[in-house]
Parts: structure tokens; sequence; C-alpha cells
């Protein structure tokens, strides 16, 4: 028997100082507060576009210079367009540079001892954040300010925030030596960059040590709004002056996504087009949302493997979710199918009925298949790649009579995307790949750029069990053949920019799901028209022709940025094309059109030096385990709150979730290895309620490689935000030679008009360029500002009635009118001022949709001539035609 050594009293004397006024869970040291106490999420939705102001408040509570590393993530198909950073009252608006220099910006001012802040993308959807120099009782805000479209399915439109990157699988061996940043995980060489995405977690049981709001206002511009829900937060909802506000109640955290869910009725689904006027290029950008004809598609036979997660980070309800997903598609599959379901953890596992073959979809085949997956359970690690890689080998010997189908069922918490981009590239090529995420902090920008690998494909994310069955009714109809293959782009009146459309391969589209093209375009700015072809399932060809409306819309333009930077990046991460031909191209695309990628960063730098030197304390914060993770059910969660006095709850339950239960862990920064007493009481892993990044670590002799264990925040406005400063001149250690290759590595780059809506363009210019000031930015339109516009409208309408049939005349003016009210929308005019509009469009749309009734189209055009008469104080240019508009 070994006889332990007594706590001498020097020892226990300075442990009792340390720790006298932390609690059991507390989540502060001596030296203070974890840096970020709030986070404001402000959206404001368009129908079906959003623009999004994300602001993070930190403050150094400490009593030296601080700089804080925050790892977050942001809506993957979102374009983040505007950093800005708020601190001692002064704003510093954020400058986009080439990743490398942006870091050397961001280094030497720290070193100069001035203020600065940078936001790097570390993956698509994973983000960091670093404030440095400051100082002791200092706030900062950072905001950022991001626009994208919103996905639309069945006639439902989904906005989803994610709030917590989750803990993910770093596959390879450790590279050993320093890591490149200070989170949890060690880099390997599949993830060279582990210790950047990986912060620290917090298990449940701290206080809620991050204040979030998070505000949603809802303009449907005109068309019907339905059935809002938020399926995962508590929320309330008020509706004014024809706009739906939901808001997230107090005291809800950041360890799952935010999820609304609405409906904008029939009238929202349909095919349109638009383009904004020439930029400073010189170029136009197009976006065409395309929606197919409804077909009875009966589908060919299939060939389809199912590939399952089963890892440890898949326990509990979603474990069982899988299961239930995967047994209902094989118990849908018809005689004619073909199928296999890979199990994966560490090692793979198949159905043996097939004997490495795949298997025939008959009655027993379906029953033995899902006799076997009822004794699948979650365990071992996420080793994605021989799972995916035997998946395209047995679709690799498919027919040319059959489609081949990837079914793949997962969180998706794994750090090699890169390395899988790469792999299955031109394997997936010929297959459509289905991505089905199950999680309620689900990696959905791996998923959704998984799906596009193939020929075409989806994802579809499932945060509860409750959604389950809708989401396989919709992946059931999508498994069959689309209602459309095919797709090709024409534009006549205008010259498509060569190699700018995006997606680069046009997608296929599936029934009742609306697939949006953007491209850039040369002239044809009001006179262009778009030409859609393609096939149908039932054997016919398809071919819309689609008027391109004119709109006064910047963010079309960072929309369509983002999603061909996107393109660019795969093509990078798969070894697609010279990597660095490619490389320049992302970063010239980026920095032309100001918007952020993995190749680019933001850095903003106060110039007031007010810690010569640049010596401090660093601090990386800590978030929260994901939701549903440890044993905790992930099912929406019954009995809302009360809705605060004079508010009414929204239009579905918008359920809360459950307090989480337990104690929080303390644990050291460093492994067992180099863990003593006598730094028990300061070696305290830091609480996360975001991650993105990991800054370096902390050099001071007194508590050296420490992360410091913060509790809750302490009160602070409720604008504020929370954040931790570096210290020292040197920010990282030097990686690697092998870290030093990753750096180019897909993993980790780091080299490189009108007064039509002079508010609309004063509101979203600033939301783009950050040259506007807030206050106008913010000041609501009227109708007498859209006078030229509509004025512009008029006389288009009066000359195209002597080219155009009522019925031609009719739809191509709904699209405008649809335009415009989006346009009044975004510049702030009050919906009582809009609503004569709205209700003249709805009009028009019901008149429409009677074919053979002429006579009432034309008076719908009608109403709206008059309208834009009153409205304009303009009379028509040219004489109405006898009978028309009367």
């Amino acid at each position: 028997m070994t006889a332990l050594p007594l706590i001498r009293d020097d020892e226990w004397s300075r442990l009792h100082v340390a720790l006298e006024e932390a609690g059991c869970g507390c989540l502060r040291t001596e030296r203070g507060h974890l840096p970020l106490v709030a986070m404001d999420v402000d959206a404001k939705v368009i129908a079906t576009f959003a623009h999004t102001t994300l602001r993070q408040v930190f403050v150094n509570t400490l009593g030296v210079p601080l700089e804080a590393t925050y790892i977050f993530p942001l809506p993957d198909r979102a374009a983040v367009h505007r950093f800005v950073m708020e601190v001692n009252g002064r704003r510093i608006e954020g400058d986009l540079q080439e990743r490398m220099q942006a870091r050397r910006t961001y280094d030497n001012a720290i070193a100069q001892g001035k203020r600065a802040s940078i936001a790097e993308e570390e993956r698509p959807g994973v983000f960091t954040i670093r404030v440095g120099n400051l100082m002791p009782g200092e706030q900062a805000a950072i905001t950022l300010e991001l626009s994208g479209a919103l996905p639309v399915a069945d006639g439902e439109v989904t906005y989803r925030f994610p709030l917590v990157v989750a803990p993910r699988y770093m596959p390879g061996r450790g590279l050993g030596g320093d890591n490149v940043g200070d989170g949890a995980a060690s880099d390997t060489d599949a993830v060279p960059d582990a210790s950047r995405i990986s912060p620290p977690v917090l298990l449940p049981g701290f206080p809620n040590p991050v204040r979030l709001a998070i505000g949603v206002e809802l303009d449907p511009a005109g068309l019907p709004l339905a059935e809002v829900r938020s399926s995962l937060h508590a929320a309330y909802a008020d509706e004014r002056a024809g706009r739906l506000a939901v808001r997230t109640t107090a005291g809800e955290r950041l360890d799952r996504d935010f999820i609304l869910r609405f409906r904008l009725g029939d009238a929202a689904l349909h095919t349109t087009g638009r383009v904004t006027g020439p930029d400073e290029t010189g170029a136009s950008t197009m976006a065409l949302t395309v929606l197919p004809p409804t077909l009875n598609v009966g589908g060919r036979a299939k060939d389809v493997v199912f590939v399952l997660d089963r890892s440890g980070s898949m326990g509990g309800w979603k474990m069982v979710a899988a299961r239930r997903a995967t047994a209902r598609m094989i118990d849908a599959l018809r005689p004619a199918d073909r199928f296999q379901v890979i199990a994966f953890d560490n090692a793979l596992e198949e159905i043996p009925l097939g004997q490495g073959m795949l298997i025939e979809a008959s009655d027993r085949g379906r029953f033995r298949a899902t006799e076997w997956l009822g004794k699948i359970d979650a365990r071992g690690g996420t080793e994605m790649a021989p799972a995916l890689s035997r998946a395209a080998d047995l679709l690799g010997g498919g027919y040319l009579e059959r489609d081949r189908v990837l079914v793949f069922v997962t969180d998706g918490q794994v750090g090699n995307e890169a390395q899988l981009m790469k792999l299955l590239g031109a394997r997936l090529r010929g297959a459509r790949v289905f991505a089905l995420g199950i999680d309620q902090a689900v990696n959905a920008a791996f998923l959704n750029r998984l799906a596009q690998l193939g020929r075409s494909g989806d994802a579809e994310l499932v945060e509860s069990e409750d959604r389950l069955d809708e989401v396989l009714l919709r992946v059931h109809r999508r498994v069959d053949a689309p209602a459309i293959s095919e797709l090709s782009l024409e534009v006549q009146g205008a010259s498509l920019v060569h190699g700018s459309t995006a997606p680069g391969q046009l997608p296929d589209v599936f029934a009742g799901v609306p697939a949006t093209i953007f491209a850039r375009v040369q002239g044809g700015y009001g006179g262009a028209t778009a030409i859609v072809r393609g096939c149908r399932a039932d054997g016919g060809r398809f071919e819309e022709r689609v008027a391109l409306v004119p709109t006064h819309n910047p963010a079309l333009r960072a929309a369509w940025a983002r999603l061909h930077l996107r393109d660019l990046e795969d093509r990078f991460d798969a070894g697609r094309g010279e990597r660095g031909a490619l490389e320049r191209q992302i970063v010239d695309v980026s920095l032309r059109h100001r918007v952020l990628c993995r190749f680019t960063a933001f850095v903003a730098v106060d110039h007031q030096s007010v810690n010569p030197g640049g010596y401090g304390h660093k601090v990386t914060q800590a978030v929260e385990q994901p939701a549903g993770w440890g044993g905790a059910p992930g099912q929406a969660m019954p009995a809302a709150r009360p809705a605060p006095s004079g508010m009414r709850m929204a239009k579905a339950a918008m359920p809360m979730s459950p307090q989480p239960t337990g104690r929080a862990r303390m644990e050291s920064q460093e492994s067992e290895r180099s863990a003593s007493f006598a730094d028990a009481g300061e070696a305290l892993s830091a609480p996360m309620d975001s991650l993105d990044e990991g800054g370096a670590d902390f050099d001071e002799p007194t508590d050296a490689n420490a992360r410091v264990a913060a509790g809750p925040p302490p009160p602070a406005p409720v604008s504020s935000s929370y954040s931790a400063s570096r210290g020292a001149p040197r920010y990282a250690p030097e990686p690697k030679l092998e870290q030093q290759e990753a750096l180019a590595s897909p993993a980790r780059p780091q080299a490189p008009g009108a007064d039509l809506a002079k508010k609309a363009v004063g509101f979203l210019g600033g939301l783009l360029g950050g040259k506007a000031d807030r206050e106008k930015r913010r000041a609501p339109a009227t109708l007498a500002d859209f006078a030229q516009r509509m004025g512009e409208l008029l006389d288009w309408l009066s000359a195209s009635q002597h080219t155009h049939s009522p019925t031609q005349l009719g739809t191509e003016l709904l699209a405008r009118l649809r335009v415009l009210l989006e346009e009044m929308a975004l510049a702030g005019v009050p919906p009582t001022e809009r609503r004569p509009f709205e209700d003249a469009l709805r009009a028009l749309a019901e008149a429409l949709a009677r074919p053979f009734d002429v006579s009432s189209v034309e008076r719908a055009v009608g109403e709206v001539a008059r309208l834009l008469e009153a409205t304009s104080g303009r009379a028509p240019a040219t004489p109405r035609r006898e009978g028309f508009w009367r």
C-alpha cells in the first residue's frame, strides 16, 4: 500500500483562497468570468429571404488586458457581408482581406497595443472570432450581418439559426507537438486544424452563462402567413401592423439550433425570375426560382444503399430515430428495387443476407433487414470514410436502367469533411445522395455539401422524433425519380457570364421543392427572359420561359457570391482543377463582392493604443453540451412558458427546452499526464455557449496553459456581449511542417437607380456595404419614396397592353408587383400603406387562377393601374384600349 502525502497548510491556503467564492459548478475563478455575456439575433424575413444581424457582447472582468476567442456556428447558406466592432464608445467597420494578410494586420495591431478583432471561417458554418487588447472593465460588441434565401419544401419555409458547435470525432493520427489552436481536440493528419474547431464543452448543470435573445420579424410581403411554429425554443409572438414578431423567452440556452417554420400559402409557390441593376463591374445578378409541375411519378427500379451512423454521438433518441427512419424507407421499397444497409462506427457491419452484395427488396429481404436493424446500438467512433467508400463501391456497378441512390443517416459530427469530399467527389457523381441529419445541433453544412456531390440530392434535418414522420414522407418522394432532370438555362436579351451559374451543376427538381438558380448576366436589365429546359419524369420535355423582373435588392448579389464561393471551395476540396488557380479565383470573388469565405477574413482595428507591448490574458470561450446529448431525450417539450402580458402565443405551440440537470464538470485543459495537485485549483476548462475557434495558450507562470472556468456572467446591459482578451504578442504556436502544409489544404486554407427604392437601397446598402448610418437604415420609408418606381411600372403597363394578351400582361404584372411589394417591405413602408397593393395583388392572383375568365383578369389589371395612378400622381403615357381596364 502506498501512503498518500497530506496537503500542507501552505498548499491548502493557496487552494482555499482561489476557490473560497466559487461554489460547486461555478464558472468563475480568481481570474473572473468568461467573456461572452450576451448574444442577440435579430432577423427580418421578407417572404423567403432573410437578413440577420448577430451581436455578441464580450466583457473583461479581469484585472489585466484580455484576448477572447469564440468558436460559433452560422447558417451555412447565408452570406456574411459585414463586420463591426464597438468598444469604448468607438465604432470600427471591419475590412475584408485575404486571410493571411488579415491575420498579420490583427497580430501587428495586438503587438502595438491596439484593440482589434478578426472573424474567420474555419468550415462552412463554423466561424472564429478573436477580440484582443480588451482592457479591464471594458465591453466590446461584435456585429455580423448576413443574408440568404431560405429553404422551401411543400410550401413550408424554414429559418434555422445554429447556436452551438457540437463535439466532433477527429479521425487520423495525432501530429504531436503544439496544436494550431486552443480547442479541446489535438490536430491529426486527417484533421490538421482539429484544435481550431473543438471548443471545450461543459456538462449540463451550469447556470445559464450567456443571455440569449432571438427575434424574428416575419413580413409575408402580401402573401398569407400561417402555421408559424418554433420547434425547439420557447417563444411568443406579437402581431402588429401586418407583421408577426417571434421572440424567445428569457432563460433560453445556446445548446441547440433555433428553428422557426411557417407557411406562405400556395401563392408563394410559383416560378419567378429577378435581376438586379448593373453593379460597378457592369454585370447584374439574376435569381431564378423554378417550381416543377405536379406529375404522377412512378419511378424506375433503383439500387439503394443506406449508410447508418451508429457512433457514440448517436446515442439515445437519435439512434432510435435513425433505426426507425431506415426501417421505414426500406419498407417503402418496391420488389424490383435492391438495397443494402451499412452500419458503422470504428468498424463496418452489413446485413449478412446479402453476402456483401445488394439484396432484392422482396418481403423476406425487407423483413430480415428490419429485424437486423433492431439490434443496432450506438457505440464507438465516427469513421465515415470506410463506410461511404463501401457504399460507393456497391453503387458503382449499377446499370443504366436503374437509379443509384445513397441515403446517409447521421448527425454529421466529424472534423474531416474536406477529406471525405475529396474521397467521394468523383465516385458519387452519377448517384443521387440524400442526407438525413438527426440532432438538435446537426452539422448541416457538411450534410448539405455531401448531398450536392451526386447528380441530385438533398439534406433533411430532424431535430426531434415528433418531426421524423413528416420528414420521411418528404424523403420517400425524393428517393423516387425527380419531377424534372437534366436542367439547362438560357437567357434571351442578355448574355450569361461564363462559369457564373450557381450552383454550377444545375440540380434536379423534385415535386414541391422549388430550385433556385443564381447567375451573373451582362445587359438585359428590364427586358431579358430566362428559358429553363429539362426532362420530365413522365418522359416529356419541360420548358418554361420566365421574364426577369428588375429589382433593387442588392442582397441577391451577396447570395449569389456565397453560393458561387461554395461551389469553388467544393472543387478545391475535391481536387477538381488546379489548386493555385482555384484559390486565387476564390479570393478574388470574395473580395470583389465582399462576402466572407475560408480564404479571407474580416479584421477591425482601433488605431488608439491602449496596451503597449500587447501583453495580456487569453481565454477561449467554452460552450454548453448540445441538448439531447448525454441521455436527455431530444423531443419537443410540452408546456410553453406563458407569454408576457399583452402578447399572444404564436399560431403553433413553441415548446421550451428542459432545464439541464446534474453538476458541471471542471476539467484540466492539460491532459492527465501533466496534471498536478498544485495546479488543480486553476486548471479548469472554460465554458462555451458557441463554438468556433481556439486562441493561443496563456503563458503566465501562475496558471500556465490553464483555461479559466467561468460562471454566471455579471449583470450587463441587454445590448452587451461578452469577450475575452488575449495577451502576449505571440498568439499561436508556430505550426509544425505537416501543419504548415495543411494550411493550404481545404481543411484550413490560410493563403490566400432610380428612386425605385431609395430607402430600400439605403437599408440594404448599409446592410451589405457597411457605409450607411444605422439610424438612416432604420428610418421607415413611405409610398412617396416609391413614386418614381410606381410611375415606371405604370408606363410599362401602358406600353405592354398593345403587345401582350390580357393573361400574359396579368402574369407579368403579378411578378413585377410582387417585387415592388418586397422592396417596400425591405425599406420599411408601413403595412397600412402597402395594404391596398397587397389586396390588388391577391385579386390579380385569384383572377389569373381562373384561366377562362379573361374579363376578371382585365378588371384586376385595371384596378392595379388605377392604384398606381392614384398613388404616383401620374396618368398613363398612352391611351387605354377600349374596354380594357374597365
